[in-house]
Parts: structure tokens; sequence; C-alpha cells
């Protein structure tokens, strides 16, 4: 293909909304654009326009190198504050402008025209690449899920991942853990609050020890101290009642050192100390527990990545971590040893913004550097 149809390739993925669902619609369009190169794809749909997308291409080999990115998109927000059409994947200059441009369709598509380029120059390597697109990374991964009881990635002797990194070579990300705790209390009238037990209160007293839950936490070598924020509260119905309910919601984004089950262990912990200590009732529950993953930087897969990536960019890379979670979590769960990168097209700064946007440059450097890894993989 030449350049001005791989950018056609990525407008078309633009314009397919797929926020948050509408995955199957995205897999067609994908499947299409591989059998017509000679690259078989089955879809695997799941009810509600879920789907996941999955292509082998090359022949057995003891080594089987994964690709993965995902199809849908987080939501747009308000398109009136959107500069051009969010589905438009508008070109101005060099960039390509929609929702999903930067977080993920750029890299997806990337990954797509990495693959049939190396099929229709007849470049294919001797050994196996397993295309592996997802539905719903942005909210709950039931699509990775769904392939890893599948056992999709179980015979990966390593894995690259799409997301957007502006060429970085990304080693290790932290993990993520959602919660909920929920308070209950007892309802009484605001003029004689010694009645009641204010739910609200209880939550304070999680707000207050949450604060200082992991200043003692082990530092990561690679991915630091741990990140953790209480994000959502809730409670009261009438301002002149105590309220007997109360909730709120928190992320924390666990690493190798302080892992997600010391991570949960420490809020049980402060949560079993306040119902000890007071009258308030607090019940906590994980609601999303991703792993984090981590692979050494000096490792041959991250270096044949980097340089890669370096002879293919057109701007400075380096390989770092980010603290934000993918898929990888989902396959590496039973595989914690699991060669991962992450690298795609431009920043991750840029995923989930208003104007989201990648730059043509970048995706093509990006297609570029996936057909050299794919070919350096197997050498």
């Amino acid at each position: 293909m030449e350049a001005s149809e791989q950018v056609k390739v990525l407008q078309g993925l633009i314009k397919i909304r797929s926020t948050n669902g509408n995955e199957v619609a995205v897999a067609r369009y994908l499947q299409q654009l591989l059998v017509a190169h000679g690259i078989s794809a089955r879809v695997d749909e799941f009810g509600d326009r879920r789907a996941n997308l999955i292509a082998t291409v090359g022949g057995p080999h003891n080594r089987v190198l994964g690709l993965t990115g995902h199809m849908d998109t987080v939501a747009v927000d308000d398109p009136d504050h959107w500069q051009y059409d969010p589905f438009g994947a508008t070109i101005v200059g060099d960039r390509i402008y929609g929702r999903g441009a930067a977080d993920m369709k750029s890299g997806l598509a990337a990954q797509v025209l990495a693959l049939i380029a190396l099929a229709d120059a007849g470049s294919l390597p001797n050994g196996t690449i397993k295309l592996i697109a997802t539905a719903g990374e942005e909210l709950g991964t039931p699509g990775a899920f769904r392939l890893a009881k599948q056992g999709v990635a179980d015979d990966l002797a390593a894995l690259v991942v799409g997301e957007p990194t502006g060429g970085n070579v990304i080693f290790a990300h932290s993990g993520s853990l959602n919660y909920t705790v929920t308070s209950t209390g007892k309802a009484a009238h605001s003029s004689a609050p010694e009645r009641g037990i204010n739910a609200i209160s209880g939550l304070a007293k999680f707000i207050d020890a949450e604060n200082k839950l992991f200043v003692d936490a082990a530092v990561d070598p690679y991915l630091g101290q741990v990140q953790h924020s209480i994000t959502v509260i809730r409670g009261g119905q009438q301002v002149n009642t105590i309220p007997a309910s109360a909730k709120l919601q928190g992320n924390v984004r666990p690493t190798a050192a302080c892992d997600n089950q010391e991570v949960a262990e420490r809020l049980q912990q402060a949560v079993n100390l306040i119902n000890q200590q007071t009258n308030y009732h607090l019940v906590l529950n994980i609601l999303m527990d991703y792993h984090p993953i981590s692979t050494d930087p000096q490792s041959h897969f991250v270096q044949t990545a980097f340089a890669a990536a370096q002879a293919n960019f057109p701007h400075p890379v380096s390989t770092g971590v980010i603290n934000g979670a993918t898929d990888a979590s989902v396959f590496t769960a039973n595989r914690p040893d699991l060669p991962v990168i992450v690298l795609g097209s431009d920043a991750w700064s840029l995923a989930h913004q208003t104007d989201e946007y990648t730059t043509i440059p970048s995706f093509l450097a990006t297609i570029a550097t996936y057909q050299q890894i794919i070919t350096d993989f197997f050498k």
C-alpha cells in the first residue's frame, strides 16, 4: 500500500463509532481488509455488538509473536467542544483528528498494516504472528478476559501492545485496582444528630486513613511509588437528614514492589481498623484488579524494539514506563514472565482528550517499526 492508502485505512477506523462498544463494526472492517490481502481473520462476537478479532499468519514455529490493540474508544463528552468532528477523521496539516486517533486506532491500524505490508511483499518471517484485537479495554476489558479464557495468548513468546507512546518503548506499566467502600450508618433528623450515625463521617475516616495508607510502601525500581486516589463519593438524600448510607470509589496503581495483593490487604486493614475503633460500619469491595507488567529493559526483546523505533521514528525515542494499564495485564495474569512492550503512535497524553489526534509521520513510522520488530524477532 502507498502511504496515502494507509492513512485512509486509519481514517476509516476513526469514522466507525466504537465508543465503549460496537467493536463488531471495527472487527468486520479489519477482517475485510486482512482477507483482501490474503490473511484470514476470525471475528469472535459475544453479543450486543461486542466482538474480538484474531488473525494468525506465518508458519509453525516454536515462538509466537503477539500484537494486540483494542477496538473501542472512550466516549465523547461534549462534541460541541471539539474543533473537528470527533468521528470525521479530519486531516489538518500532518494531523488526523478524531476520537481514538491516538488511543488507539492508530496503533491497531499500524499493526494490521504492518502485517499486510509484509504479506504483500512476500516478506513474512519464518515464524508465527498473532494479531489480537480486543473489545472493551476502556471499560472492564471483557474482550481480553474472554480471549484469555480461550487460551488465545497461551502460546505467545512475546507481546507488543499498540497503545500510544510517541514511539517510545515502554517496558513496564502499573496495574490498576478499582474499589468501593460502602458506609452504613443510621438515619436521624439533623436537629438531633446524636440519634443517628452519619455514614458520610464514616467515609471521612477512611479518606483520612487512605491519604497515609501507602507512605511506607516499597518503591518499585521501575514504576516508583504506588499512585492512589479517591475519585468518586456519593452520600445523603436530604439536607436535614443524617445519611444512613454513603459510598466512595478509589483507584490504586499497584507495582511489582507493592502488588495487588498488598494493596488490597492495606485497604482492608484500614476498613477493619475503623470498624473496630468507631461505631461506623464500612465494607470494602474490589471492582477491578489488573496486575502490573514488567520486562527487563536490557532484554533482547526490549532492545530489539528500541532499535526498530530508533531506526524509523522521525524524532528521538527512549525506553521508559507508564502508570496506565493495558490489556497486557489480563494476558499476563497467569504468565507474569511473558515479555511485553507498549509502543504506538504519538503521546500517551493525547488519549481521551478533546480534539484527540495522531500525526501522520508518527503513524507511518509506527507501521515501519512494527514491520522491523516482526522481522527481527525471528532472526
